[in-house]
């Protein structure tokens, strides 16, 4: 079996996102993207809570029968790389991390890096041409994508101005309609 986990906010998930997940699975040969939404992640916060934001995911990832929606991340604790990829690994497994460079280039930051690192193999995702450097020992693999200047905030930006951006899937742009999230606060 072959999984990638794609963990991120997701706040929201967009069509970049989907089609990240679609290049690295058909170009890697996966078998499942696990679409991990983070909780409390350590590095930023989300603005709409984590039950929106994993039924937003869900309904995303009806468009690909290799993506998984995952509460792996779910709970107050901290949603560490390290304990996240330690219950998604499994017997015959090959595990794979999908990661953007620039998220890479600050691993050495993270919470037991070096045993992240030992743990999976790096799918990542860049710009045509972008350098970075890899850890002593880590398995990278690239996957150069132009399907990246898409932005959650910016996305954010214009829900609260009550735009429907065009990078949201239909079902994404539904939802966050009916449960009235990324508006601005009425007094």
């Amino acid at each position: 079996m072959r999984s990638a986990i794609f963990g991120g906010t997701f706040d929201p998930i967009h069509a970049a996102h989907l089609i990240v997940a679609r290049e690295a699975a058909d170009r890697f040969h996966l078998d499942e993207v696990l679409f991990i939404p983070g909780a409390n992640p350590p590095h930023k916060a989300a603005g709409a809570p984590y039950e929106d934001r994993y039924h937003m995911v869900e309904l995303a990832c009806a468009a690909d029968p290799r993506f998984v929606p995952s509460r792996l991340e779910e709970g107050a604790e901290k949603s560490y790389s390290i304990y996240t990829i330690e219950r998604a690994q499994a017997p015959n497994q090959t595990l794979f991390f999908i990661i953007g460079a620039d998220a890479f280039a600050e691993i050495r930051t993270w919470h037991r890096w070096e045993d992240v690192i030992r743990a999976v193999e790096f799918i990542v995702v860049t710009r045509p041409g972008h350098i970075y450097t890899s850890p002593k020992g880590a398995l990278v693999h690239r996957l150069e994508t132009l399907a990246l200047p898409v932005s959650s905030s910016e996305i954010r930006q214009s829900l609260a101005k009550g735009e429907s951006p065009a990078d949201l899937p239909d079902q994404v742009a539904a939802y966050i309609r009916a449960h009235n999230l990324y508006r601005p606060e009425t007094a």
